[in-house]
């Protein structure tokens, strides 16, 4: 192979690192990956339930074990997710979060119904999607 050849080829790669890039810094600009932003998230046709914190919080360990519970119970019928402030701090700019852990709820169309700060019990978070209508099974 020639040098022109060669050097093609690297300019290649070069373009094609670039492209991957600009595409990755388009998604995350804001810091937040794009899985993670309220669009991806919500409006799939089930309520959400998201819990942003931080596994380093005290409040936020003591959620970690409800919020799995929840995720498999009530598969199917509402989407629960935990987002990592100490991994991504920009979230708390994106959903407006000033303590950790904040729960927000969100209908199935998308629209936030409610949202609270600090530790929530099961029963409680359970009590809050029967009030708003989120949860219809027993």
């Amino acid at each position: 192979m020639n040098n022109i050849g060669k050097i093609g080829i690297i300019v290649t790669l070069i373009v094609a690192v670039a492209i991957v890039m600009v595409i990755k810094q388009v998604n995350t600009e804001n810091g937040v990956p794009e899985e993670y932003l309220p669009a991806q998230l919500t409006g799939k046709g089930l309520p959400v339930l998201i819990d942003i914190g931080a596994e380093t919080c005290i409040p936020c360990k003591l959620m970690a074990p409800i919020l799995k519970e929840l995720k498999a119970e009530l598969q199917g019928d509402i989407d629960v997710h935990f987002l990592d402030m100490d991994k991504y701090p920009a979230l708390a700019k994106e959903y407006r979060i000033n303590i950790k852990p904040t729960q927000i709820f969100y209908d199935a169309n998308g629209k936030e119904k409610f949202r609270h700060d600090g530790f929530y019990s099961k029963e409680d978070i359970l009590a809050k999607l029967k009030e708003l209508k989120l949860l219809t099974t027993e």
